[in-house]
């Protein structure tokens, strides 16, 4: 198959890594920041989740973190031996755990913030306040279209 061939096989352009290319220029901008704290993109993700909506059960934070199970158990570890989070099995079903943050990872989130803030501000400086608010409603469409329990658009 010829350049040209390949060319034409496909009618779209890629998602997927268009997708992949925009999250990397975000995290970039975010990524001294962790790392000057010492925190993972994925840890961050659970420390932010937790902040905003208290505690959570692993299955919770697997969907909303986008973390696989597998890595989450190790990453929910490593914070528990940091001390940023605990892990209590629920009363009614010692199967289940809910994860917190502990005021360790309280504070952690308060120190970064500001930092973080920051970032998100120059990111709407370079990019528009409009577009902004017009990309988080296009991602927040996007994800509820993609939801496997959504109907199909027309």
């Amino acid at each position: 198959m010829s350049d040209d061939e390949a060319a034409k096989v496909f009618r779209h352009r890629n998602l997927p890594l268009l997708l992949l290319q925009a999250r990397e220029r975000v995290i970039a901008r975010f990524r001294p920041a962790l790392n000057a704290a010492g925190v993972t993109e994925q840890q961050w993700r659970i420390v932010r989740a937790l902040l905003e909506l208290g505690p959570l059960e692993p299955r919770q934070i697997v969907t909303l973190c986008a973390i696989s199970s597998p890595s989450l158990a190790g990453v929910l570890a490593r914070m528990d031996d940091l001390g940023v989070v605990s892990r209590v099995r629920l009363d009614h079903d010692a199967r289940r755990v809910q994860v917190s943050l502990t005021p360790k990872g309280r504070a952690l989130a308060r120190k970064l913030a500001p930092q973080i803030e920051t970032v998100y501000a120059a990111i709407e400086q370079r990019i528009g306040h409009r577009f902004t608010q017009d990309f988080y409603r296009t991602l927040d469409e996007l994800i509820v279209l993609l939801d496997d329990d959504s109907e199909p658009a027309d």
